[in-house]
């Protein structure tokens, strides 16, 4: 596997290096990723990373933005928060990226934004997976729907088809309480009990049989799973192995070919799961269709295209973006007055936009059906 992503990388640079030669002494803009490449999260970190670079590399292939190229500069932090830090601080001063992207969980998104790094540097970060609903920090753009958008459209749907009694499972962290209290808040307005809550330890993908066993006592009709995808494929396979019954509907984090490599086909049926990006596997509208054709073009790609790559190439394009509202001047602080800039941009169907105090960038979200052989079904 990390050979075939090691060949995939050296591929997909090759795109920027001979865009950058057809500008001789173009300034080359680099982003820099600190991500899971490896461990139990890689297949969603690599995933992202290459849609990033497949949206640098068109533009590169276009002959760049404002006289400028771009390239990726990632490194692996193997899903470990307490390397996440370290990795940053090593990436910003060997390569001295304009903007950081790609980032994934929960403890080191808050060591990363409570560190003080971003403001020391002047340096944004553009994309971002977390499993809680997260305050808004300086510096930091989210691409994508928030925990709490995902949640409110679960229910509601849920309200809509006369389902009422719900459960939760969740990562037992610092960002636990926001998401309960989300929870709680959307179920009194539609009118529906939230019966039983349950818990993993963030860094694990482990579920104890005591959380399993409360919720097979509760009976909800459907559960709520805000979780990683190592850790919701161990929730649903105990579940279903001691009797649960309840309808599954998984947040956009959770990485769907991972779930389906490990569950059986008995386990798998009926799933559904929220999306925050158009769908990938076929053309849904312009963005989707640049995605697949991009992405069809760029040979060795390295593994299949997924709602975490399209995720990345979503962010990839608004770094594109934000540098070219930046001018061909090039400079942090020109790069994030860009982003600010960015109030209502359509990427194909898809709109986005930061203001003020906000900058969580998109409301888009929509549940899928998850066939039993791991394929989503709109």
């Amino acid at each position: 596997m990390k050979k075939a992503f090691s060949s995939m990388m050296r591929t997909l640079a090759v795109g920027g290096v001979m865009a950058a030669a057809l500008s001789a002494g173009a300034a080359q803009i680099v982003v820099g990723q600190v991500a899971p490449l490896s461990g139990m999260e890689a297949r969603q970190g690599r995933a992202y990373s290459i849609g990033i670079r497949l949206a640098l590399n068109k533009a590169n292939t276009a002959g760049g933005v404002n006289g400028n190229t771009f390239s990726l500069v990632s490194k692996d932090d193997g899903g470990r928060s307490d390397d996440t830090l370290a990795a940053t601080r090593l990436l910003l001063s060997e390569s001295r990226p304009l903007v950081l992207a790609g980032y994934f969980g929960d403890r080191s998104m808050a060591d990363l934004a409570g560190s003080g790094l971003l403001g020391k540097e002047k340096i944004a970060l553009v994309g971002y997976r977390v499993n809680e609903i997260r305050d808004e920090a300086p510096l930091v753009y989210s691409v994508r729907a928030t925990l709490r958008d995902e949640v409110n459209k679960i229910v509601e749907h849920l309200a809509t088809v006369g389902i009422t009694r719900l459960g939760l499972f969740y990562p037992d962290g610092p960002g636990a309480a926001a998401l309960i209290a989300a929870m709680e808040d959307v179920a009194k307005k539609k009118n529906v009990k939230l019966l039983v809550k349950g818990s993993y330890k963030p860094d694990s993908a482990k579920v104890a049989g005591t959380v399993i066993d409360a919720f097979v006592a509760a009976a909800p009709q459907a559960i709520i799973i805000a979780s990683s995808g190592s850790a919701a494929a161990d929730f649903i396979e105990k579940y279903r192995m001691n009797g649960g019954a309840a309808q599954l509907f998984a947040h956009s984090g959770a990485d769907i070919e991972h779930i389906s490599q490990r569950l059986g086909e008995e386990h798998m049926k009926g799933m559904s799961i929220a999306q925050v990006t158009p769908n990938p596997y076929k053309i849904a509208g312009p963005l989707s269709k640049e995605f697949i054709d991009t992405a069809a073009k760029t040979p060795d790609l390295g593994m299949p295209v997924s709602y975490a790559m399209m995720e990345g190439y979503i962010a990839g394009s608004v770094i594109v973006e934000a540098a070219r509202r930046m001018g061909s001047k090039v400079s942090r602080e020109g790069f994030v007055a860009a982003l600010d800039s960015i109030d209502n941009l359509d990427l194909g169907g898809y709109k986005l936009g930061f203001k003020p105090g906000m900058r969580s960038g998109s409301k888009f979200v929509e549940l899928t059906i998850v066939t039993a052989t791991g394929r989503i079904r709109q």
